[in-house]
């Protein structure tokens, strides 16, 4: 458990392969010295090792109980459910669990779940940041609420959404998961209004004072049955500690470009009052399922060919970020290649197959 909460402390807020690689060579070296008598290396092992997943829902998603997956498989299972269960009463994600996705959601959950707990994730563009958010607020039981930008969307719309959310999680006492991605961010200065949610709770003139007695109001009966003397103070500041119990922010931010450097630079709650989660790369393990489960409807002549076109699709990324490497090294531009894009080579794929046989019937 020591081994998990550090990575999830540490190295999950490491931007880059190589000091990861760093970081768990020194936590090896500590188990290693510290716990001399357990065998941990299988942990550390560089061939294939062995995941090391805690998270709340090993006994079931209604037990809350904090506890080690013993294996990749049952984990797979527990989070298979919790999306069947998902799909069943919102609209349908197609999500493919491959196993870093899955850890993903061990660590979302392990955020959220906690109070005054909000998630950054950090990561390009389609690598899975909401839907994987979206999940693991259904197994947390909290509901996910986001905005609707337009073009009219503004600063009053925002206080509006917001006061609803606080309504919800502090009067209603219910979970409530603020999913915000860095498109909804069309006016920097919502995040004067976040950085107050993630620093303190407390948004400087969100409410009137009319709403504000309204609220004093509302609480008064909980505040009594938790034995505390009923004063404006105390009743305003049991509301606060509500919200911050029951609402948790997910921020999703693409680390292309200065956007991200420069709003936290400005907004330094966004970092500093938040758990990192960095989305490195999809791996090729994963990228194998992935084109696996979205080519398994396409006909194709033969199972041969099949495994073919399947082992191709990650084999062509792969090179591709080869070469992006050579052009970077060369031309000095950057090529990105997203998770998105590989959704979108390989729909390219079917659509064209298609087409294809079309014609030539």
């Amino acid at each position: 458990m020591w081994v998990h909460e550090s990575e999830r402390i540490y190295g999950d807020r490491l931007s880059s392969p190589e000091n990861l690689v760093t970081y768990r060579a020194i936590v090896a070296d500590l188990v290693k010295k510290s716990f001399a008598k357990y065998n941990l290396s299988k942990y550390f092992q560089g061939q294939n090792p062995e995941p090391l997943v805690f998270a709340q829902f090993v006994e079931g998603l209604e037990e809350k109980k904090y506890d080690q997956f013993q294996s990749i498989e049952q984990l797979s299972q527990r989070l298979s459910d919790a999306l069947r269960e998902y799909n069943d009463t919102n609209a349908v994600m197609d999500l493919v669990l491959f196993e870093d996705a899955m850890k993903h959601v061990c660590r979302i959950t392990r955020i959220i779940s906690a109070d005054a707990g909000h998630a950054l994730l950090v990561g390009v563009g389609g690598s899975g940041k909401q839907s994987l958010s979206r999940l693991s607020a259904f197994i947390c039981m909290q509901t996910t609420t986001t905005i609707m930008i337009s073009s009219t969307y503004g600063l009053n719309d925002l206080k509006t959404d917001l006061q609803v959310m606080y309504n919800k999680s502090g009067l209603k006492d219910e979970g409530i998961m603020f999913l915000l991605t860095e498109g909804q961010i069309t006016n920097e200065k919502f995040l004067v209004f976040i950085n107050d949610l993630l620093s303190s709770g407390e948004i400087a003139d969100l409410f009137a004072n009319e709403d504000k007695d309204g609220i004093v109001n509302g609480i008064r009966p909980a505040v009594k049955s938790a034995g505390i003397l009923d004063s404006r103070d105390n009743c305003w500041n049991y509301y606060i500690s509500r919200v911050r119990k029951n609402l948790h922010m997910c921020l999703c931010f693409s680390p292309v470009g200065d956007n991200f450097r420069n709003k936290a630079r400005k907004f330094p709650a966004v970092v500093n009052s938040t758990v990192i989660d960095w989305f490195q790369p999809w791996p090729e393990d994963a990228l194998l399922s992935v084109a696996s489960k979205f080519l398994a409807d396409v006909e194709m002549q033969s199972q041969e060919v099949r495994d073919s076109i399947v082992r191709f699709m990650p084999f062509s990324f792969k090179t591709v970020n080869e070469f992006s490497a050579l052009i970077l090294e060369q031309e000095r531009r950057y090529v990105y290649t997203t998770p998105k894009s590989f959704l979108e080579l390989i729909k390219l794929f079917k659509t064209l197959l298609t087409k294809k046989k079309d014609e030539l019937q």
